[in-house]
Order: C-alpha cells, then sequence, then structure tokens
C-alpha cells in the first residue's frame, strides 16, 4: 500500500511548482497541461496550458499536483499540514523565510525545547507548512 499527497492549485500550479524548487529543491518528474490530452482535457482554451498532472520529489517524497478544473471553486486547505524537516537550522529558517514570502507565518521561526529551529506558515499559494530541525537539539537529552 501507498499514500501519496496530492495538492490542487486552482490554477496556480506551475507558479507553485517554481517556489518549491527554488525553497527546497523539488524536482518536478513528470508534468503533463490539459492540451497534451488527446482531447485538451475537456478544458477551455484558456486553460489549456494549466497543469493537469504533476509529480514533484523533496527528497525521497512524492507529492502530486495539478491546477485542478476550470471553473473549481478556490478552497483553503484545512485539516493537514506538510511538515518538512531541513538538515540545520540555518537552511531550515531559510527555507522557511522563501516559503513564507506572500504567505502567512502562523508561528515564526524560532528555537524551541525541542529544536534549534521550527516555524509554521501559510505558503502564498494557501498549502500550509511546519519546518522543523530535528537534527539539532537545543539541549542534551538526560
Amino acid at each position: 500500500m501507498q499514500l501519496d499527497t496530492y495538492l490542487f492549485f486552482n490554477g496556480d500550479c506551475a507558479a507553485a511548482l517554481e517556489l518549491y524548487q527554488a525553497a527546497f529543491g523539488a524536482q518536478v518528474t513528470a508534468l503533463i497541461r490539459f492540451r497534451d490530452a488527446p482531447d485538451g482535457g475537456s478544458a477551455p482554451p484558456q486553460w489549456q496550458d494549466k497543469v493537469m498532472h504533476a509529480v514533484f520529489r523533496v527528497g525521497g517524497n512524492k507529492i502530486m499536483a495539478s491546477d485542478g478544473r476550470d471553473g473549481q471553486p478556490r478552497k483553503a486547505c484545512a485539516g493537514f499540514t506538510l511538515s518538512i524537516v531541513a538538515d540545520d537550522a540555518q537552511s531550515g529558517e531559510r527555507l522557511f523565510s522563501r516559503l513564507a514570502e506572500g504567505g502567512h507565518v502562523l508561528l515564526p521561526w524560532q528555537s524551541t525545547f525541542w529544536t534549534k529551529g521550527f516555524g509554521m506558515l501559510t505558503d502564498l499559494f494557501g498549502v500550509p507548512w511546519m519546518v522543523n530541525v530535528a537534527a539539532e537539539r537545543t539541549a542534551e537529552a538526560p
């Protein structure tokens, strides 16, 4: 069995993929536009360049993405958060800052009792994120 995440961007998928590539080096491994489907994905002309389906990788994790369908109402992402673990506090803060550009910071980047870096935000596209640095402890465990 496999469980994958699938995100919908209501027309902003290509821009979201660019952000994730810049922020944490996501690798887009598949990208199909509506125009690539035999019938244009039954999408209107203004939607033909939108992303029907994409796959991007972050480390060993696969995330799928799409613009969805033309005319779908934009809905807020609710009931989940994507959590990403940075290698160290400096790279975590850099990643957090990049994802926060144009978004909404819920919990600013800070040191906590469990790590040297943690923060929560919703990015420009409405995707909720937790950025954590699990490998750097603020205090030694007893």
